[in-house]
């Protein structure tokens, strides 16, 4: 049984929208490393309560922390001392036992109107968490998502299709095959993300990815001048390629980190 947590850089909107790319991410274990990840977590959390006067309860939100936004700004903490709190809770998560998937739609490349940005994401990332999962050697392998508030109905209406008619593209035809998901389980189940590390991790990596987006496909303005002012290209590669351990890589050939951009063109 595997339980992958979810969240979002970007807003889901199209043909009208706010953010050049949005951003999907999963962060899913098998159960019995969850104890051990959410230690970790939680140490590392105790290490920003003391060095930075960072309270625990607070919720990690990487691109308001960046950006020394409310509530981080009472806290007066330097731009270089934020920017290396995000590279050592990359290097923290990197050494986690989870696995990555992470979608990103390139809305600068939509074609048709009615595109679906939610959903063309979450199945795309649904795919391929089963792909891992292998159910066809792995029958009794499951996994559960646990996703933000806000989108839940949005998700369980796509999950509940996925279940019922999936088409995957074929690598020897041109024309897709038909494989039903049947490894998730119930419908998605929202959870606070100022009360999950796990999603507050799909979080921190979802935002490098958009910052990792913009860089590689020249659309830095996407991203706003202050951000471009904390960070650059060479950091954003720095963290990406911190976060690789955990990346599920193999997700597709045409990114090196396994980043799912849609469309592919």
């Amino acid at each position: 049984m595997r339980i992958a947590y979810y969240d979002e850089t970007g807003d889901d909107g199209f043909p009208l929208y706010s953010s050049d790319f949005f951003v999907l991410t999963a962060v899913h274990m098998h159960y019995l490393d969850w104890h051990s990840n959410f230690e970790r977590l939680r140490s590392f959390r105790r290490l920003l309560r003391n060095q930075l006067s960072l309270p625990l309860k607070w919720e990690f939100h990487t691109k308001y922390f960046l950006l020394n936004k409310n509530p981080y700004r009472q806290l007066v903490i330097a731009d270089p001392d934020r920017i290396a709190t995000i590279s050592a809770l990359c290097s923290a998560v990197s050494q986690m036992r989870f696995r990555v998937v992470t979608v990103c739609i390139d809305k600068k490349k939509i074609i048709r109107r009615d595109y679906r940005v939610l959903d063309t994401a979450l199945r795309y990332s649904i795919q391929r968490i089963e792909n891992d999962i292998k159910p066809a050697v792995n029958p009794e392998g499951k996994f559960l998502i646990i996703t933000d508030e806000g989108r839940q109905g949005a998700m369980t209406k796509t999950s509940r299709a996925m279940q019922k008619i999936n088409y995957i593209p074929s690598k020897f035809s041109g024309r897709p095959m038909r494989q039903e998901i049947v490894s998730l389980i119930e419908d998605p189940l929202p959870k606070n993300s100022k009360e999950s590390y796990f999603i507050q991790v799909a979080d921190l990596i979802s935002y490098v990815t958009y910052l990792y987006a913009a860089f590689s496909r020249r659309q830095v303005e996407s991203i706003g001048a202050r951000v471009r002012q904390l960070v650059s290209d060479d950091l954003v590669m720095k963290w990406m390629k911190t976060l690789q351990p955990v990346l599920a890589v193999e997700a597709t050939e045409y990114d090196q980190f396994g980043v799912v951009f849609h469309p592919r063109r």
